[in-house]
């Protein structure tokens, strides 16, 4: 892929932020460490995804050059 998509690169920090919460959500859920790469956090981010990536890219495509809203990243460390 010789050049991206101006789209997919701003909708990237949104879906790094949907997997850093699914991910701490489950562990959460689990009760222990649980990795990104885990089959249960992958398939709710699709999910995630799936339900909102249509609104996100139309956002986007809106704004033009300016992010939707501020994305704050939380630190899980200290979850389950």
């Amino acid at each position: 892929m010789t050049n991206p998509d101006p789209i997919v690169i701003r909708e990237l920090p949104v879906i790094q932020k949907i997997i850093a919460d699914e991910t701490w959500l489950e562990g959460e859920r689990r009760g222990s460490y649980v990795s990104s790469d885990d089959p249960v956090v992958q398939g709710n981010v699709c999910e995630v995804i799936l339900c909102i990536g249509e609104k996100l890219r139309a956002m986007f495509q809106q704004e033009g050059g300016q992010q939707p809203c501020p994305i704050v990243v939380s630190d899980h460390s200290n979850a389950a």
